[in-house]
Formats: C-alpha cells, structure tokens, sequence
C-alpha cells in the first residue's frame, strides 16, 4: 500500500499542478481525492478534470455538491455563497457531469482504510471533525483500522491506542502493527487553514503516514482570482495560511 492522499484543492490551478508534480518526483503512483474540487479559486474546470485524470479514487465534497444543487448554500458564509455561485456560472457540462458522478465515502477493504470528505458520524451533514471528542465519537462510525478525511483544512493525525488513549501527531507517525486506529485529516491542497499556506497532502503506506507541504504560486493564484471578480477576502487570506 502506498498512496498519496489529497483534499480540498478549491479550484486552484496551481496548488494542485503542484502537489501532482511532487507526487510524481516521490515515485507515487496512486492517488486519492477526498473531495471539494471547486468552490473557493478560480480554476474549477480544469481542476475538475486534471483530478479525474490523476486519482484513483474522488470523492464528492460539500463545495462539489453545492455547484450541483445538492446542497443548500445558506449554511455557507458569504464569501463562499458568492464564490459557489461563480462557479455555478462557469462549471461546464463536463466538469458537471465528473462531479455528479462522485460518492461521499469509500471503503478500501483490502488497505482497511476508509474515505470520507467530512466525517464518518454524518458524511452528508458536512460537519467538522476538529477536537478529541469529535475524534472519539467518530471512532465508532467506521469499522476499518483508518479513516482519511479533510473539510477542515487543518491536518492532523490522530492514533487511538488499544487502551483507548489517543494521542495527537502533527506531522508524521508509525502504522503500528499492533491494534491501533487512526483518524487522519489530510488538510487542503488550495486553501490551508493552519497558518501555513503551502499546499498540504498525505503520503500513507503500510508502515508511515507524513502530512507533507509544497510551495506554489500564490502570487498567480490570486491575480486569477482577482482578475474574474472573486471575494477580495478569499483572495487574501492565501498567504496567510487561514
């Protein structure tokens, strides 16, 4: 087993070429997508495409939903129901039709992992997964020994001891031969929100997990974002990180 896990590229172009191309300088030929495609950046088809052309498994996120009616708009803040309504506006039937095509989970039955954007308690209520106690409700909703998810934007590992301890790893971890479970957020390829703005991902295999990041043009991101009128504000929070 050994795959590179993405999530959350929001329509940025260049955060994504990115990461691709730093999975394929590592050698990693699998690739996993979690979800949210679109919404937020300014490049929602040809993410939308260049995802389908390079991962082994997509999942459907809540921004991919809402650009297809599936989800209501009015839980979100302005800024995003402004950027949604964008993409609306310039999705094509082909991105459309990838994104209808999406499911919200994924079992990997061999690898025991399995996949969701949100969490495994409710993946189609689009909550956040950010605290112990949420990791400890949601232990209980998926069977297999790891769960991979993103939404947030902020990546963490979570191990679950057999004793029932978790511990917290910010970067890196052993896959413990012995029978511990881990919840492990891959955090954002377009928009990260833990105070760093190089695009993050995952690389897992059946010894390691690593969050890694990749520097990218932010600089260009943003002046497309500009150029087609998005949200000054989600123009300028990328290089913040937030």
């Amino acid at each position: 087993m050994q795959y590179a896990v993405i999530s959350d590229v929001h329509a940025n172009l260049e955060a994504l070429s990115a990461v691709l191309s730093d999975i394929k300088k590592r050698g990693l030929k699998k690739v996993l997508f979690l979800g949210d495609a679109v919404g937020y950046g300014p490049n929602p088809n040809e993410c939308t495409e260049l995802l389908k052309e390079t991962s082994e498994v997509l999942l459907a996120g809540n921004h991919d939903w809402a650009v297809l009616g599936l989800t209501d708009i009015e839980y979100f803040n302005e800024h995003a129901r402004d950027a949604i309504l964008w993409t609306e506006s310039v999705i094509s039937e082909k991105s459309r039709k990838i994104l209808s095509q999406l499911h919200i989970t994924k079992n990997l039955s061999v690898e025991d992992i399995f996949l969701v954007h949100s969490t495994p308690k409710s993946p189609e209520e689009w909550h956040y997964l950010l605290t112990s106690w949420d990791a400890e409700v949601n232990f209980h909703y998926f069977k297999e020994r790891i769960c991979l998810l993103g939404h947030s934007h902020l990546p963490f590992i979570i191990e679950k001891l057999p004793s029932g301890e978790m511990i917290v790893h910010k970067e890196k971890t052993e896959i413990k031969k012995q029978e511990s479970r881990y919840i492990i957020n891959v955090g954002s390829v377009g928009q990260p929100r833990d105070h760093n703005p190089k695009a993050c991902y995952a690389v897992i295999d059946n010894a390691h997990v690593e969050l890694l990041r990749v520097q990218y043009d932010i600089e260009k991101t943003q002046k497309k974002m500009s150029k087609v009128g998005l949200p000054e504000p989600l123009v300028e929070r990328l290089p913040r990180g937030t």
